[in-house]
């Protein structure tokens, strides 16, 4: 297969932030929903197995909205919130005739949704399904860039695939440093030293110890498969 030999990555963990979704505190958005889907679907066709960590930050940020709060219930709050972005995208996945597993590490009695099963979704992977990972960890006190870590390893994906707001990483947030410099390649380690705010020091562990690579890239139409196909995008923070 000719496609399949320029692939770059054959097997990604998508980690979308809840900006992905929708405005802080929008909700989920149908058009920034059907973005997503048709990456998925684009990903789907270059034969690329792909899983999904999903964020919250559409329906729920603690800073902004879990103030007074017990941390712990701000954190339940923002995993049950993950799980609303997961249902969407399940639902949107489906309404495209994609195959679809939605597993989440907070356990419902919801049609559609399983508890986490790597084995299960490793078998998913295979058969060309698009599973989706929702409620985090499980636990308070972890962000979902520590599940996305977790969730990588678990079912043996090469990448992680980061999306935020910028371009990649840089020494400063180039969007209150203008000037700040963007890095094309950087080693795990140097972030770490550097104390540069890529994920978080749990995450950068989990695939420090198990050598994944994260590739951190901006959130926007076609990003995602340019990066499978191994085209320069984003910055590469090396284990």
């Amino acid at each position: 297969n000719k496609i399949m030999s320029t692939l770059r990555y054959q097997r990604v963990l998508l980690k979308l932030s809840g900006e992905a979704f929708g405005s802080t505190g929008q909700g989920v958005n149908p058009r920034r929903l059907d973005i997503i889907v048709r990456e998925l679907k684009q990903l789907r066709k270059l034969g690329v197995a792909v899983a999904v960590v999903v964020g919250a930050g559409n329906i729920w940020r603690k800073r902004t909205h879990g103030q007074g709060l017990e941390p712990a219930v701000a954190d339940y709050i923002g995993l049950l919130a993950t799980v609303m972005n997961g249902l969407a995208l399940r639902q949107a996945l489906i309404k495209a005739r994609l195959p679809v597993r939605l597993q989440s590490a907070v356990v419902f009695d919801l049609p559609g949704i399983g508890a986490i099963d790597a084995v299960a979704a490793r078998g998913s992977l295979r058969r060309g399904e698009i599973v989706i990972f929702a409620g985090g960890t499980g636990k308070p006190f972890f962000t979902t860039d520590t599940a996305a870590a977790q969730r990588a390893v678990q079912v043996g994906a090469e990448i992680i695939i980061k999306t935020s707001q910028v371009s990649g990483v840089y020494e400063a947030d180039p969007r209150q440093h203008q000037t700040a410099k963007k890095f094309d390649n950087i080693t795990l380690s140097q972030a770490i030293r550097k104390n540069l705010k890529v994920m978080d020091k749990e995450a950068f562990k989990i695939c420090l110890k198990n050598k994944i690579p994260i590739l951190v890239c901006q959130w926007q139409k076609g990003v995602v498969v340019r990066a499978v196909l191994g085209k320069k995008v984003g910055t590469l923070v090396k284990p």
